[in-house]
């Protein structure tokens, strides 16, 4: 990755990350109060970060890092590791 591309995926990062603190900072503790932000600046915000999201996958791709993807703690791994003592025989066999 080259030094500009670099540094333009901390500017990104950077950015995302400050506008998703303004969006908690200024979020209502209920959905029932009115949001500070107009309708107008809230979907600005919206396609900010959609545009930021856009370019960090390009440089991404471009550095060739793989997906960067969230994951819930409490969600199931794609891939079951099997102990090598149990290769071979079937699930809920405990036979030696």
């Amino acid at each position: 990755m080259s030094e500009q591309n670099s540094k333009e995926r901390q500017i990104m990062m950077v950015m995302r990350k400050v506008l998703a603190q303004i969006i908690k900072d200024t979020t209502p503790p209920l959905r029932t109060m009115k949001h500070p932000l107009s309708p107008q600046t809230i979907e600005d915000v919206r396609n900010c970060l959609g545009l930021i999201a856009a370019r960090e996958r390009e440089l991404a791709d471009e550095a060739g890092v793989p997906v960067e993807k969230p994951y819930f703690s409490d969600e199931k791994p794609a891939a079951e590791v099997v102990p090598i003592d149990r290769i071979g025989r079937a699930p809920g066999s405990d036979e030696e």
